[in-house]
């Protein structure tokens, strides 16, 4: 064989078809290469592992937050309104005046007030009752949309109060079974106050998905409640909702005009400002940790490549005494290490899409294999896993992956194109 032809394969181009070729040979098991290839396919289930749990995860923190967030907007206004000066005994007009602010959905009186209520079984536990009117309950589409038994056409007449679900399983009440509510500040008498107990009949039982508001959220028809907390002709707030939330600061002194009187504002931001801080450290701190995963799997891919170059370095000053330059060895190893990030990551972003789109019924799976109840809707509020993916999180895991891959190929590469031929075959 002639010099020119030896050297042909060589001089190919940079990722050659001979490179690709040879990089592929090294990919490949081979019975004296036993523990290279274990390596190989630890840092390939390493990255792939480590991708498809990073997805899941931040797909799960996500679809929490923006579960939440809906319940807990759809539920509660995005501004709350409370007097400073005197009673809200205008709430009407201040209502109609507020809801011809652009922007705004509409503004909600409300009386409100803590309770024991009391039902059937059990001892009782604490509620909210929210004092409403019936046009106004049938804004709340997230509740008027999900009532389970019963109605709330008729609200303001019926005499009767609307309970979620989980609140009627714990006192074991049943659409038409009376609910008892006791509340502290009931009659005063020259023995001081006594509390107030009523009972009421349940007349609509709803379920919104969120087991703090199912189990603890009375709906009152607006009149009774003002009578119940000896707040006749008043109402103690307005709750406003807005076309778009988070436009909330710049309708804000909009809203402060339009009350033509002396008011004050708190948006849901504040009210909720620790929840939410707390879902975002958590969720920057998962991300962190499970990156580690990443790396762990790239370090295994450097510890790999190391053994490659050590195991194949006759073969290399082959390559080099025939023609083959130092970036072409560079390639090979960069080809052979990249090869397993890019196969890995593709696997990895493959599982945990396939794990977002099921991860209910894995959830309903594990916990008929264990018996217990995985997620328990009394911790974590949804009665649902959710998983929300977003593109932009996504190829941010993707990109890191495929870079740590990228980043622990060149040690091992560079240390292969230094490999000199003459050292290698001296004791051939």
């Amino acid at each position: 064989m002639s010099q020119t032809a030896a050297a042909k394969p060589a001089g190919a181009g940079p990722f050659s078809g001979f490179e690709r070729m040879v990089a592929w040979r090294y990919l490949r098991s081979r019975r004296k290469e036993t523990v290279i290839s274990v390596i190989a396919s630890i840092s390939f289930l390493g990255i792939m592992l480590g991708v498809a749990t990073l997805i899941v995860v931040m797909a799960v923190m996500n679809g929490f937050r923006a579960e939440l967030l809906s319940r807990i907007l759809g539920i509660n206004g995005h501004l709350i309104v409370t007097p400073v000066d005197m009673p809200l005994e205008d709430y009407a007009e201040l209502a109609t005046r507020i809801n011809g602010v652009p922007g705004v959905k509409y503004a909600i009186p409300l009386v409100e007030g803590q309770v024991l209520a009391q039902g059937n079984v059990g001892s009782g536990g604490g509620a909210l009752v929210r004092g409403i009117r019936g046009e106004d309950l049938g804004k709340i589409t997230l509740v008027a949309n999900n009532i389970k038994q019963g109605s709330i056409v008729g609200f303001d007449t019926a005499g009767g109060v609307a309970i979620g679900r989980r609140m009627a399983e714990n006192l074991g009440l049943v659409l038409g079974d009376t609910i008892t509510l006791i509340s502290p500040d009931g009659d005063v008498s020259p023995l001081g106050t006594t509390p107030r107990l009523k009972g009421y009949p349940v007349t609509a039982i709803f379920e919104v998905g969120m087991s703090e508001y199912d189990t603890s959220i009375v709906y009152m028809p607006f009149s009774e409640a003002q009578m119940y907390f000896n707040s006749e002709g008043k109402a103690q707030s307005l709750e406003v909702y807005l076309d778009n939330p988070d436009n909330v600061e710049a309708i804000k002194p909009k809203v402060e005009e339009a009350a033509q009187r002396q008011i004050y504002l708190t948006d849901w931001r504040q009210r909720n400002q620790t929840f939410f801080s707390a879902l975002q450290v958590e969720r920057n701190v998962m991300f962190m940790i499970l990156t580690l995963i990443v790396l762990v799997a790239a370090l295994n891919i450097i510890s790999g490549l190391v053994m490659l170059v050590k195991d194949k370095g006759h073969d290399i000053a082959i390559l080099r005494t025939m023609g083959a330059t130092r970036g072409a060895v560079l390639r090979i190893f960069l080809m052979t290490g990249a090869a397993i990030g890019v196969v890995g990551t593709i696997a990895g972003v493959l599982l945990g899409v396939l794990i977002c789109l099921n991860v209910e019924r894995i959830r309903e799976f594990f916990s008929w294999l264990s018996g217990t109840v995985l997620f328990n809707p009394e911790l974590y509020f949804l009665s649902q896993l959710p998983a929300k993916m977003d593109a932009g999180e996504t190829f941010s895991v993707i990109a890191m992956a495929l870079v740590l891959s990228f980043i622990a190929t060149l040690f091992p590469a560079w240390r292969a194109a230094r490999l000199d031929p003459v050292e290698a075959l001296r004791y051939e």
